[in-house]
């Protein structure tokens, strides 16, 4: 399975006032982490837009197991891979490492998402492409 990571360096503007990541800051991080992946898969997101006419992938649920909090100066390791494929949408899942240690589980629920031809104010699911799957699934 084809795995991408990416090291992270915890800024000041992350963190809340306790001294710790502020917990939206790693959904963005794990936003980034999916185009990533996609990237490295050899899909960057604005190539992907334009071959297969699609406006991205966007959320459709996410959520997050946080172990071990994170603060300024720390660097993590974040590991992103497809978990499940189905017609029109994926699951991706990331995991956080702080040293060798697991510090968070999450996953992200996205749809393969084009303009919608009867309404193009709206988005709608299409099938992802073979090619898609096949590169993203391959080790």
């Amino acid at each position: 399975m084809f795995v991408n990571r990416r090291t992270v360096r915890i800024e000041w503007g992350d963190c809340d006032a306790a001294g710790i990541v502020y917990y939206p800051r790693y959904f963005e991080m794990f936003d980034a982490s999916t185009t990533h992946l996609f990237e490295m898969a050899g899909f960057p997101k604005r190539q992907a837009q334009a071959r297969f006419g699609i406006v991205g992938w966007p959320m459709l649920d996410t959520r997050a197991n946080f172990k071990i909090p994170s603060s300024f100066g720390d660097d993590i390791l974040i590991e992103s891979r497809i978990g499940r494929w189905g017609r029109s949408s994926f699951d991706v899942e990331h995991l956080v490492f702080k040293g060798q240690a697991v510090a968070i589980e999450a996953w992200e629920k996205r749809v393969w998402a084009a303009k919608d031809p009867e309404d193009p104010t709206r988005i709608k699911s299409i099938p992802i492409p073979d090619e898609v799957i096949a590169r993203l699934s391959a080790s």
